[in-house]
């Protein structure tokens, strides 16, 4: 939990150096927001799952504290859980740089990295989020996720979306193999019945790939699966 404390304090420290001294107007007012971007059941041929991903932030128009949560449990037990602490500093109306700490505390053994990416809309729309990491004993790891919506109507909207991961150096103790490890592609259909609450139904892949397939494979684990999904997204 150390780790956790020192990332806190640094990114709050950044976040309120940036909104004071870099050039901010005292009519730039501290603010918060919550999005609960999924919460979602997952229909597998296994088991069932239940899903969440989440971002929080608190800090000025170019200056933020950023939090990202992600994980997912089956029978009561947790089997994937990471946190993000971020400072985030806006370059463009569009763009942000976010740099801070990565934990990763399922499955075990928990890691801890250094993270630095991009996150905004990319051309015709496309929600973007980029990352690469840095962890103990030389790994790397890198991260690309985007989303678009399709606009049905004001209220109804289809969202595909892609997410791979990649990782520099094989992690036999979390089943991580070097090289393309895993992608993910959904499709959602939300309905917004406000615009800070919006249920949905849709589809969920996954699969493992290369080196990290074959160590799922040797573990009796499996390597890909298709989800039906219907969960929630909620904005505070």
């Amino acid at each position: 939990m150390s780790s956790i404390r020192w990332a806190l304090v640094v990114v709050v420290l950044l976040s309120g150096y940036g909104g004071q001294v870099l050039g901010m107007e005292r009519d730039d007012p501290l603010l918060a927001m919550l999005m609960v971007e999924k919460a979602e059941f997952r229909k597998t041929s296994g088991h069932d799952h239940f899903a969440w991903e989440a971002d929080a932030w608190v800090g000025y128009d170019i200056n933020k504290a950023w939090f990202k949560t992600d994980g997912e449990t089956s029978e009561d037990r947790t089997e994937e859980a990471e946190l993000q602490v971020l400072y985030s500093r806006a370059l463009t109306t569009n763009w942000d740089f976010q740099a801070g700490w990565r934990g990763e505390f399922r499955p075990k053994p928990d890691r801890n990295w250094l993270a630095a990416g991009f996150r905004g809309l990319a051309p015709y729309y496309f929600d973007v989020d980029v990352q690469a990491f840095i962890g103990d004993q030389g790994r790397t790891a890198a991260r690309i996720d985007a989303e678009y919506d399709i606009v049905f109507t004001q209220r109804l909207f289809l969202a595909p979306e892609i997410e791979v991961d990649w990782y520099g150096e094989d992690d036999p103790e979390r089943l991580v193999g070097s090289g393309l490890s895993t992608v993910e592609l959904s499709m959602r259909l939300r309905y917004e019945i406000r615009r800070e609450i919006a249920p949905y139904v849709g589809v969920n892949w996954w699969g493992k790939l290369g080196d990290t397939r074959d160590l799922a494979q040797a573990a009796g684990n499996e390597t890909s699966d298709l989800e039906l999904v219907v969960g929630l997204s909620l904005w505070f």
